[in-house]
């Protein structure tokens, strides 16, 4: 008989990696209160700490995140392109290579 694993929304780990922020009750008192391990909740904290201050970074950042990817999407479209002409090229130049010296 297998155990099934549980899954935490993303709003209680939250809340929970909130509550331990705060400091007003240990790791080891919120573990035993929600039923969670305490190393989950300290993973939890540290990814919060570590990833709440790119909330309050300058939005058009972000939006240049967005741009650049569109950026590199249309580039990697033209390379593309690119070397399917230039393999086709390839093939011309070689077959009037080899059909200039049959003659």
């Amino acid at each position: 008989m297998s155990v099934k694993r549980r899954r935490f929304t993303a709003q209680f780990r939250a809340k929970v990696a909130m509550e331990a922020v705060k400091g007003q009750q240990t790791i080891r008192d919120l573990a035993g209160f929600y039923q969670v391990h305490p190393s989950l909740i300290a993973a939890w904290k540290k990814r919060l700490v570590e990833y709440s201050s790119m909330e309050f970074e300058k939005s058009p950042a972000r939006g240049s995140d967005r741009s650049s990817l569109a950026l590199t999407a249309q580039l990697y479209e033209q390379i593309g392109w690119l070397q399917m002409e230039l393999s086709r090229l390839k093939k011309v130049r070689t077959g009037r290579l080899t059909g200039s010296v049959r003659r």
